[in-house]
C-alpha cells in the first residue's frame, strides 16, 4: 500500500468518529501520531549508530511500548492511556544535559490535543501508521516528503488555515533569488508550517552540502518562529522530515510580542524569507512593542518592520505582500519610506490573481531588499499567467517552472543588475519617481496602458485598507485632543 493511500484510509477511519470535527482537526490529530511514530522511526537509527543514546521519553510513553503492538491497547483503554497517562507526560517532559529533544516534544505536545473519542477507530488509526510507514527506508522517506506536501494543500481549503501554506513555486522561486549559503543564517519569523525553512534546507543541500561538517552547519542554520499550535506542530514534524534531527529552531512564539528594539545585533540574520499573514490583526497592545510611527494592529505591516530589525548589515530578504502594502497611505507610507531608506528594494514581482486560491484571491507580490543602501530604483516584473491559463485552481496550481523567464532576467546584485532589460513584463522606476508618489509602490505595467481592477477581492481590500487609515487618523486626533484636554485641564490646576 503506497503512503498516499495510508493517508487517505486513515482520514477515512476519522471522518467515522464524532469528535474530530473538518479537515483541521483531521490533520491535527493525523500529525501528532505521524510525528511520535517518524520519532520512534529515527530513534532506531540513532539507537544503532549511538550505544549511549537514551530516549527522552519515559519507556511507557515510547510509540513501539504502547502503539507498534496491532494486539496492544485499543477501545477505552487505549483511548484513557491516551488522554489521562501518554499526553501529560510528553507535556511535562525535562531535557537532560544538553539533548534538548524533550523541549521539541514537549513544545509540540503542550498544544497537540486528542481529538478521537473511540479508542477502536484510534487503534485502526495507529495500525495504519505502523505497517504502512517505515520512515528509515529511503523511498518511504522520500514519499512521505511528498505526501506531507500535500497534507499542507490540504489546508488550504480547511477554513482559514489557508493562511499557513504558501504555493511551493512561490517558495521554490524566492528561495531560488534569494539564494542561501550554507553558513548563512536564515529565518521565518512567521514560519506557519515550515514551507520556507524546507525549501532553504533543500536548496543548501543541493548547492552547497559536501561533507557531515557542511551538513552540522545547515542544520544550526535555521531558525522560525510560528504563534499558533497547529502550524507550530506541522512545521516541527516538517523539519524532522527534511533531515532536522531535533528542530528546536522552530519556537512557539509571536515574534511581535516583544518590544522591537529588545532585537539586538546577537539575533540579527543574514537572510528572512518569509509570508507574513496579511489581513490579519494583533490583538490590543502589540503594537505598543513598536515605535509611535510604525504602529498599527495589522500584522504584516509589523512583521515587515520587524524584518527590517532582523536583517544584519547586507542581508537579504525576500517577502510576501498583497497590494495593500503597495498602495496604502498613513502608517504603510512612513513604512515604505523606511524600507526604501534602509534597504535597497531592487525588485518586486506582481503575482496575478489566484496564486494562493481558494485561500484568498488578492493579488500578491515578491518583494527582494536587501539591507544596508538605499533605493536608488526598483525594478518591476509583472508575472503572466502560462499561455493558455486564465487563472490558477487546484488543478491547475502555479509551477516553478514558469519562473523561468524571472530568472534568466534576474542577473547579479553585485553588479547592481547591469544586465537587466526593460521588457512586455519588465520596468523600472527611479526613487524620485516613488517619492513624487508619496511612496505609493502600486506602479501598473507601463507597457499595459490604462488598468482598472475591477475583482471583488481586490475592490474590498483596497476598501478594507481605506477604512483602516480613517481609523488610525480617528485615532491620532483622539490623541491629539485628549493630550490637549490634559494640558489645559494642568494649566487651570496651575493658575488655582
Amino acid at each position: 500500500m503506497s503512503i498516499s493511500t495510508t493517508i487517505k484510509s486513515i482520514q477515512d477511519i476519522m471522518r467515522k468518529d464524532v469528535g474530530v470535527d473538518g479537515d483541521a482537526q483531521r490533520i491535527g490529530q493525523l500529525v501528532w501520531m505521524l510525528f511520535l511514530k517518524i520519532f520512534d522511526d529515527r530513534e532506531q537509527e540513532w539507537e544503532m549508530f549511538d550505544d549511549a543514546y537514551r530516549s527522552p521519553i519515559p519507556e511507557p510513553l515510547r510509540w513501539r511500548n504502547w502503539a507498534a503492538d496491532p494486539e496492544g491497547m485499543t477501545g477505552d483503554e487505549l483511548k484513557d492511556f491516551v488522554d489521562n497517562t501518554l499526553f501529560p507526560g510528553l507535556q511535562l517532559l525535562q531535557p537532560r544535559g544538553e539533548d534538548t529533544r524533550a523541549v521539541v516534544i514537549r513544545n509540540i505536545f503542550e498544544d497537540a490535543y486528542n481529538y478521537m473519542k473511540s479508542g477502536q477507530l484510534m487503534r485502526q488509526v495507529i495500525n495504519k501508521l505502523q505497517d504502512g510507514i517505515d520512515f528509515n527506508t529511503q523511498a518511504d522517506r522520500h514519499q512521505l516528503g511528498d505526501m506531507y506536501e500535500q497534507i499542507l494543500k490540504d489546508l488550504q481549503s480547511a477554513g482559514n488555515a489557508g493562511e499557513f501554506y504558501t504555493p511551493r513555486a512561490v517558495t521554490e522561486f524566492m528561495v531560488n533569488r534569494v539564494d542561501p549559503r550554507l553558513d548563512e543564517m536564515v529565518m521565518d519569523p512567521a514560519c506557519g508550517t515550515g514551507g520556507f525553512l524546507t525549501c532553504t534546507i533543500e536548496h543548501k543541500r543541493s548547492h552547497y552540502v559536501q561533507t557531515p561538517e557542511d551538513e552540522q552547519s545547515l542544520q544550526a542554520s535555521i531558525r522560525g518562529i510560528e504563534k499558533k499550535p497547529l502550524p507550530h506542530l506541522l512545521a516541527t514534524t516538517n523539519l524532522i522530515l527534511h533531515g532536522i534531527e531535533v528542530p528546536e529552531q522552530i519556537r512557539h512564539d509571536n515574534a511581535l510580542a516583544r518590544p522591537l528594539i529588545s532585537w539586538g545585533p546577537k539575533e540579527r540574520v543574514d537572510v528572512i524569507i518569509a509570508n507574513p499573514p496579511f489581513g490579519g490583526m494583533e490583538e490590543d497592545g502589540i503594537e505598543t512593542n513598536f515605535p509611535q510611527a510604525f504602529r498599527t494592529r495589522e500584522t504584516a505591516d509589523l512583521f515587515m518592520t520587524l524584518f527590517i530589525q532582523l536583517l544584519k548589515e547586507g542581508g537579504r530578504a525576500g517577502v510576501v505582500l498583497p497590494d495593500g502594502f503597495l498602495f496604502g497611505e498613513g502608517m504603510k507610507t512612513r513604512l515604505k519610506e523606511k524600507l526604501l531608506t534602509e534597504c535597497n528594494l531592487h525588485t518586486i514581482v506582481r503575482l496575478p490573481n489566484g496564486v494562493f486560491s481558494p485561500y484568498t484571491g488578492i493579488k500578491t507580490n515578491l518583494l527582494f531588499f536587501t539591507k544596508g543602501q538605499p533605493t536608488e530604483q526598483i525594478w518591476y516584473y509583472e508575472h503572466p499567467y502560462p499561455e493558455g491559463y486564465k487563472s490558477y485552481s487546484k488543478t491547475k496550481p502555479m509551477r516553478f517552472a514558469e519562473f523561468a523567464t524571472e530568472i534568466d532576467w534576474w542577473g547579479d546584485e553585485s553588479d547592481g543588475f547591469a544586465s537587466r532589460q526593460e521588457t512586455e513584463q519588465a520596468w523600472k522606476v527611479g526613487i524620485e519617481e516613488i517619492k513624487a508618489r508619496n511612496y505609493n509602490l502600486d506602479i501598473k505595467n507601463p507597457w499595459k496602458g490604462e488598468q482598472v481592477s475591477h475583482d471583488p477581492d481586490e475592490l474590498l481590500a483596497k476598501y478594507a485598507q481605506q477604512q483602516a487609515e480613517i481609523q488610525e487618523l480617528r485615532d491620532q486626533i483622539k490623541q491629539i485632543l485628549g493630550d490637549a484636554l490634559n494640558h489645559a485641564t494642568k494649566e487651570k490646576k496651575g493658575q488655582a
